[in-house]
């Protein structure tokens, strides 16, 4: 009888390092440094993720490749520097509009407030060299989605601690996948803008709207959505009738 072959896995190609090989410790070593990261992001905002390499980057910095590679074993690990980064200028914003305050001062408050971190979040990429280049690449490429994620994690565990003392009655799964949905369609909206020519303000707006609308509708643990009876037709008595004389 045939032998039937078994298909063989796929092939994994192993993810490149993003780990910097030394940090600078000398002045002259931190100003090459940054000077290699400040060439790299304006590289990738003049010819995008396919065409940046090492090389390209050498050229622009007037470097030598052994110079970069005391520091960069790799693109990816100056795209993953450039994107945490990125990520920090962004996370700083939050902790500017999203306070208790925000939250005791109601519906209204809430969706003015993250309207403005969209829009703040915005102008932090947009004042980043490369910045939608930096949000492009950590999205589409698989070496670096971890950046995002690990920065994401972060912000929703910041945003769950402060979602749980504004609502302290409400379920803390709940509160923890909320956090996380708020947190990536916030970045999502920010990407948005950035694809498609949309008003900021009127996008931001929208979006702060959805999300303020379902933050009202997270519940105490165990309480069911309240339910309002249908009331009774009321009843009226003819002129002159006497009460009821059975009611004691």
């Amino acid at each position: 009888m045939p032998t039937l072959l078994r298909p063989m896995p796929p092939i994994r190609k192993p993810q490149p390092s993003l780990v910097t090989k030394k940090q600078p410790a000398q002045q002259r070593a931190t100003e090459t440094y940054e000077r290699i990261l400040e060439v790299t992001a304006q590289t990738l905002a003049d010819v995008g993720i396919e065409r940046l390499s090492t090389n390209l980057v050498c050229e622009r910095a007037g470097l030598t490749p052994p110079a970069l590679y005391r520091y960069f074993p790799n693109k990816y690990a100056l795209l993953s520097e450039l994107g945490q980064r990125l990520m920090q200028a962004q996370n700083e914003r939050v902790d500017r509009w999203i306070t208790l305050e925000v939250f005791s001062g109601g519906v209204d408050s809430l969706e003015r407030a993250i309207e403005g971190l969209i829009i703040d979040t915005y102008e932090a990429t947009v004042q980043t060299v490369g910045g939608v280049w930096i949000m492009r690449a950590l999205r589409a490429v698989p070496a670096l989605q971890q950046v995002r994620l690990a920065s994401h994690t972060a912000v929703t565990q910041e945003q769950t601690r402060l979602l749980a003392q504004a609502l302290p009655e409400a379920d803390a799964a709940e509160l923890q996948l909320v956090s996380r949905i708020v947190v990536e369609l916030i970045y999502a909206t920010v990407e948005m803008i950035f694809d498609e020519p949309l008003d900021v303000k009127a996008v931001a707006r929208t979006v702060a709207g959805m999300i303020a609308s379902h933050l009202t509708r997270v519940r105490p643990v165990g309480r069911k959505p309240a339910t309002v009876k249908p009331a009774k037709p009321a009843t009226r008595k003819p002129r002159g009738a006497r009460p009821d004389s059975s009611v004691g």
